[in-house]
């Protein structure tokens, strides 16, 4: 049965408010999670499974990867259901001299703030996978770094929020939030009105059109991210793979090289190669292209020639919700009472999902965070 009222209503079925809905659950706090497709079918359920560390600003934004990442060690084990974790490390690789004097300054200031993270060079980065070119300039190697099948952590967090009395609902769409006197009162849907004191905003790319609802402009844009899929083969890399250029590209748009391309490579549980990712701001076309595609055949050949004799299988589409600082938005909204930021992840919102959930439900039930969100806010954008 479609509740009538709840003490929190979360707009979003993804990965994001699948933990949140997850996290209020455990505080006992009578929640509902509405989706107006099926749950994990926007960005996460198009997307690696890659759960980087080393890839974070140092900062804020690595201290709540590292939170998440304490919390993934024994995620499976509390949710009591297969995740496909595993904790292989992660290689960033290098590719020239450019490259790699930005890594060295990137890679001393993450080690500075105590992430285990080394820099190796092209004979030690092979050694470790054996399969990479030989005309790399290095790698940066962290054992932290892990994966996880995103789809079945979706589902894993909805599925023990359920356990604990809270609900899902698909097919249900936002159509409008009722504020009064300064503070969310209702959020309306296609199959009926919630009363409630609280909203969460997890929509990602979608974010902005539930933001205008209640006034507040929010600067989230989708980006589309094109991958491919191969047959299945025995195993080609250990490590989740990334490129330095993936890291210049998200934070220094300046500096990023559309011609050759940043990649991402993951090896699945069932020996698949996911293999990514194209970075374009389309709107929300999640189409892919045979230019897409090509470049992210040839970019992740360059990178392991081997690539070049497997067969891909099949090609699809995520919409990234891209901010302009790369960070996501989290928190309450100044000026509306109960409605509160949970998206802008870009690709990290897999890796960032415990904590980001943890924190959102800390901050509805008691009103402030172990980890401050001040760097998070919304109004970052607004100063």
């Amino acid at each position: 049965m479609f509740p009538r009222n709840a003490e929190v209503v979360i707009i979003g079925g993804g990965v994001i408010g699948a933990s949140i809905l997850y996290h209020l659950s455990k505080r006992k706090i009578k929640a509902v999670a509405v989706e107006k497709n099926e749950l994990a079918s926007g960005s996460s359920g198009a997307c690696d499974g890659l759960i980087f560390l080393q890839s974070k600003k140092p900062g804020p934004h690595l201290q709540l990867a590292l939170e998440s990442k304490a919390r993934f060690e024994h995620l499976q084990e509390e949710l009591d259901l297969q995740l496909e974790y595993r904790n292989p490390g992660g290689m960033i690789i290098i590719e020239d001299e450019d490259e790699l004097k930005v890594m060295d300054s990137f890679v001393e200031e993450q080690r500075n703030t105590g992430l285990d993270v080394s820099i190796l060079d092209p004979h030690e980065a092979r050694e470790m996978e054996p399969s990479l070119s030989e005309a790399l300039s290095g790698a940066t190697f962290s054992p932290l770094d892990a994966k996880i099948n995103p789809i079945l952590l979706t589902l894993a967090f909805i599925s023990s929020a359920q356990r604990f009395g809270s609900k899902a609902f698909t097919d249900c769409e936002v159509t409008g939030i009722e504020v009064k006197s300064g503070r969310v009162r209702v959020v309306h849907t296609t199959r009926g009105k919630i009363e409630t004191s609280v909203a969460v905003n997890a929509a990602g790319a979608h974010a902005p059109s539930i933001g205008k609802m209640v006034n507040v402009p929010i600067p989230i844009k989708p980006r589309r991210g094109q991958l491919l899929v191969t047959e299945s083969v025995p195993p080609m890399v250990t490590s989740g793979i990334l490129s330095a250029r993936y890291i210049v590209a998200k934070f220094n748009s300046t500096l990023e090289k559309p011609q050759k391309g940043g990649i991402s490579i993951d090896q699945t549980y069932n020996g698949n190669l996911l293999l990514g990712a194209t970075r374009e701001f389309v709107g929300f076309d999640k189409r892919t292209t045979y230019v897409g595609i090509k470049n992210i055949a040839t970019h992740t050949s360059r990178v392991i020639p081997q690539l070049k004799d497997i067969h891909i299988i099949r090609a699809f589409a995520g919409l990234r919700p891209y901010t302009p600082d790369g960070l996501p938005i989290l928190g309450k909204v100044e000026g509306i009472k109960g409605f509160v930021m949970a998206a802008g992840h870009e690709g990290d919102g897999v890796a960032l999902s415990p904590a980001t959930g943890a924190l959102i439900a800390e901050l509805i039930d008691i009103g402030s965070t172990h980890i401050p969100l001040d760097e998070f806010a919304l109004e970052r954008f607004h100063s």
